[in-house]
């Protein structure tokens, strides 16, 4: 536990919680003071109204009777509860009347309002005040001097002010000191939390460093920071395992099914060399070796671009096409390539296909799809027919390439759209098992999807494109 102390102090979210703790008792106590300060003004200013008021009674007391009259005018209202401080003295300070018992020196001495408060003492008005009789207090008092020099103080008790003083410094330690505690519990409550999720979080990462890349960060379900920072993390994480697993597939697709022609180019090449053969056929040798390099170098230009396609980059450039076009551009490809094959080529496209893309990929993509429906569709059937439809779905656009070959078992079309796969009913045609796969990979890239469907007979690859415009 004590190990675990400085970790905590070392989070954000404590030096946060202190600094926020230390900001709010500093407004808390400059807040306090100036809220008493004021209340202890206004109360010595009622004071002194007090006492004003008070003042001219006395003189006309003074007047109307003299120093007798005045005298008991001052016993009288000394007696009084919550009586003011009154006070007549000879002219050499002596304490003749009043309720003041004893005075500090030289309070006498200054007519007009006291500068500052003093202490005093009076006299003690009942028991219960016996024990206190002789403690001082602190007042504020007008002097004045009498025509016959005696000299006369009326005054008022500070006390309520400084027990709203004290009271209010009191409330502010109480408040500071349990506000202190609330933040040091919830600060070790919520730091120990933090901290355990952070450790939790670092062990992922630990495991997910060491090469385990199925482990995932943990996710509490609150919603908070942490688990936002952690679903987003997981994610990227969720696209590095798919991006490795494609590499992976990618090289063992490479290792097996390219080993098979570079064998055949190795042994065509090797029993050239063996015979004693005319220039005429190592030049059939070298065309043939010729046409299956290519072949190859297509067939790495495609994996290239689906790698390309698949991680979401492309130096491709996109603006708003038409798919009425692409697909009049194909017909007008392919068609010869299905009248040689005895195919029927029907082309049934709507006009103002307006969606944001790249032509070239499309149109890729599409002959892609319309190559494969020719090539399995010729010789099956008495009539057989490859149709290509544009049509409205929702707010998208899709293309559908029909033909009316074997098609393929509902089981394995997932598979199909796979790099290198190649049916056991494909086996006997040409091609590298990568059409399908890139044209799934372009219309990633586009936003949309690749899906295979069943006919009676053939089958059915729908290209679908969100009605995206360009910007």
């Amino acid at each position: 536990m004590t190990a675990r102390l400085p970790a905590i102090f070392k989070t954000t979210a404590t030096r946060l919680s202190a600094l926020y703790l230390l900001l709010f008792a500093l407004c808390a106590m400059i807040l306090v003071f100036y809220t008493t300060s004021l209340s202890v003004r206004m109360l010595t200013g009622q004071l002194q109204e007090t006492i004003s008021d008070e003042v001219p009674i006395l003189g006309r007391a003074y007047q109307r009777g003299g120093v007798p009259l005045l005298v008991r005018f001052v016993e009288q209202r000394s007696r009084q509860p919550g009586a003011n401080l009154y006070l007549l003295a000879d002219p050499q300070g002596r304490i003749l009347a009043g309720n003041v018992e004893a005075l500090q020196p030289g309070v006498l001495d200054i007519e007009g309002w006291s500068d500052t408060p003093f202490l005093y003492s009076r006299f003690a008005a009942a028991e219960a005040e016996a024990e206190t009789a002789n403690e001082g207090h602190r007042a504020v008092a007008f002097v004045m001097r009498l025509p016959n020099q005696m000299i006369l103080l009326v005054g008022r008790d500070l006390g309520e002010a400084e027990r709203l003083r004290f009271v209010m410094r009191r409330a502010l330690i109480l408040a500071l000191g349990f506000m202190g505690l609330g933040a040091l519990i919830i600060w070790y409550v919520v730091g120990r939390r933090a901290l355990r999720r952070i450790d939790r979080v670092s062990d992922a990462g630990r495991r997910i460093m060491a090469g385990d890349l199925t482990g995932r960060l943990p996710i509490s379900g609150a919603g908070d920071e942490f688990d936002r920072l952690s679903e987003n993390l997981n994610s990227m994480l969720g696209r590095i395992a798919s991006l490795n697993e494609g590499l992976k597939q990618v090289s063992d697709n490479i290792a097996h099914d390219l080993k098979t022609p570079l064998t055949r180019m190795r042994n065509r090449a090797e029993a050239a060399l063996a015979g004693d053969k005319r220039s005429g056929e190592y030049r059939k040798v070298l065309e043939a070796t010729i046409t299956e390099a290519d072949q190859l170098i297509r067939t790495f230009n495609a994996i290239l671009m689906i790698s390309r396609l698949e991680a979401g980059y492309s130096a491709e450039q996109t603006g708003s096409i038409d798919l009425t076009a692409i697909i009049a551009d194909v017909v007008d490809l392919y068609e010869p390539l299905a009248e040689e094959n005895g195919v029927a080529f029907v082309a049934d496209a709507a006009a103002n296909a307006s969606v944001t893309g790249n032509r070239e990929l499309i149109g890729q993509a599409l002959s892609n799809v319309v190559d494969n429906a020719i090539k399995y569709s010729q010789g099956h059937g008495e009539n057989p027919t490859v149709r290509v439809a544009l049509r409205r779905v929702a707010d998208a656009w899709r293309i559908d390439v029909e033909d009316s070959g074997p098609g393929i078992a509902e089981a394995d079309r997932a598979r199909a759209t796979e790099r290198f796969v190649r049916l056991e009913d494909s086996r006997s045609q040409p091609g590298s098992g990568l059409g399908l796969s890139l044209a799934k990979a372009i219309m990633g890239f586009h936003g949309g999807g690749l899906e295979l469907s069943g006919r009676d007979p053939g089958l059915c690859v729908s290209m679908t494109f969100p009605d995206r415009k360009a910007d």
